[in-house]
């Protein structure tokens, strides 16, 4: 019964996810990316608690697995994210320095 709830929350949110970004003009993800940096913390979070629970239960090895694979690709999508960031942060203040004048370092 368990299994069927946390089934039915991952594709509920998987479809409310997609329709949200669908919604976004392309302009604005590049902006939103910083923002959605803390929920990806949260994913992160909510990853190794439930690969915790997972192994502290001495449920399956595959589950444990899985919750090991969950917390890498949250991770990468932390990190690739706050390179987005970056990057975009870099051509705003590129584009400051420009206007005044200067020269970049």
């Amino acid at each position: 019964m368990k299994e069927v709830v946390l089934l039915i929350v991952f594709a509920v949110s998987t479809l409310v996810g997609y329709f949200l970004i669908n919604k976004v003009p392309s302009l604005l993800h590049t902006p939103l990316m910083s923002g959605m940096n803390a929920l990806s913390g949260v994913t992160v979070l909510g990853a190794i608690a439930s690969t915790a629970a997972a192994v502290a239960v001495n449920i399956q090895w595959v589950r444990a697995c899985f919750g090991v694979l969950a917390i890498a690709l949250a991770m990468i999508n932390v990190v690739g994210g706050f390179g987005v960031t970056n990057r975009m942060l870099k051509m705003i203040s590129g584009n400051k320095n420009k206007k005044d004048g200067k020269e970049d370092e």
